[in-house]
């Protein structure tokens, strides 16, 4: 990954203790199984860590000083005092009264209405944690090239193909030209018919599915604006991405596997995108709403017999 793309997601600013959670969340499986183990205790017991000094924290969890520095600084603070500081920050918000969290497993024999409530909070959890990790300068950015673009095509396959067609489909009817793309042949061969002033969007979670990555890479050979969306910031699709707009994802388990929960944080960002670009292109996107909206009011009203 180049220098650009890292700097991409990683801000200036350190992260505000609500972000924290969430940036851990999302970059844990990129680190080191002893950065890890840092990111999980911090995340884990924030009041707890909190106390503890460089040397604390790593006697605690069995890494060395420059392991915990190390993990401070991908989490976003320039040391560990920061982080500290944050640590503090965020073990007030926890104690100021919030009801406590439904974070357990769903069980097979679990009854429906537990169901319901585990679902409702962990999707709850993972659109806050989006929300947090989201850079919105990255989003901007995007936004801008989306607003002004002769054409963008959308890469995605299995649920995250559902999710391009959703966002295709949204910019359509504010009147761009937008296709998505689940097929890898047909992704590639429209790439290679897009250039400057075009746009192309890969989604996939993982960040390395190669159906998305190679239309994409095609697409940024020749002068499109690239944006990826992913819940791995630092995945082989950001080679090629201009753009990066990192999403999160709920644990996974058995009875709720990764499709479910990046599917979530996927439509919050498309609908981010959508939002954004239709304020910017207002005079043009708002009649067009409304003649689609026109279009299709007879199939909503009555039938009469």
């Amino acid at each position: 990954m180049t220098n650009e793309v890292k700097e991409s997601f990683t801000s200036d600013a350190p992260p505000a203790p609500a972000a924290l959670a969430a940036k851990v969340r999302t970059l844990a499986p990129s680190m080191t199984r002893s950065m890890q183990r840092v990111a999980e205790a911090v995340a884990g017991d924030p009041a707890g860590c909190a106390a503890l000094t460089v040397t604390g924290l790593a006697e605690l969890t069995g890494t060395s000083e420059a392991t915990v520095v190390r993990t401070a600084r991908l989490l976003g603070y320039p040391g560990y005092r920061d982080l500290r500081l944050a640590l503090a920050g965020l073990a007030a918000q926890q104690q100021s009264g919030r009801a406590p969290a439904v974070t357990a497993d769903i069980a097979v024999d679990d009854p429906v209405a537990d169901v319901v409530a585990k679902l409702a909070y962990d999707e709850q959890q993972t659109l806050a944690d989006t929300a947090a990790g989201l850079d919105t300068v990255q989003l901007s950015a995007a936004v801008a090239a989306l607003a002004t673009a002769r054409r963008v095509d959308i890469y995605g396959v299995g649920a995250s193909g559902l999710v391009a067609q959703d966002l295709a489909q949204k910019l359509l009817r504010i009147g761009l030209i937008a296709h998505a793309h689940s097929d890898p042949h047909l992704a590639v061969t429209n790439a290679v018919q897009l250039r400057s002033g075009d746009v192309a969007i890969a989604i996939t979670h993982s960040g390395s599915t190669g159906d998305v990555i190679e239309p994409l890479r095609v697409a940024f050979d020749h002068g499109a604006t690239t944006v990826a969306i992913t819940g791995r910031p630092d995945g082989p699709v950001t080679q090629y991405a201009d753009h990066v707009l990192t999403t999160s994802t709920a644990r996974e388990s058995e009875l709720r596997p990764a499709a479910m929960s990046s599917r979530t944080s996927q439509l919050l960002v498309v609908d981010c995108l959508f939002t954004c670009v239709t304020q910017r292109t207002y005079e043009t996107a708002a009649p067009a709403l409304a003649a689609s909206y026109e279009a299709l009011a007879h199939r909503h009203s009555p039938r009469t017999r």
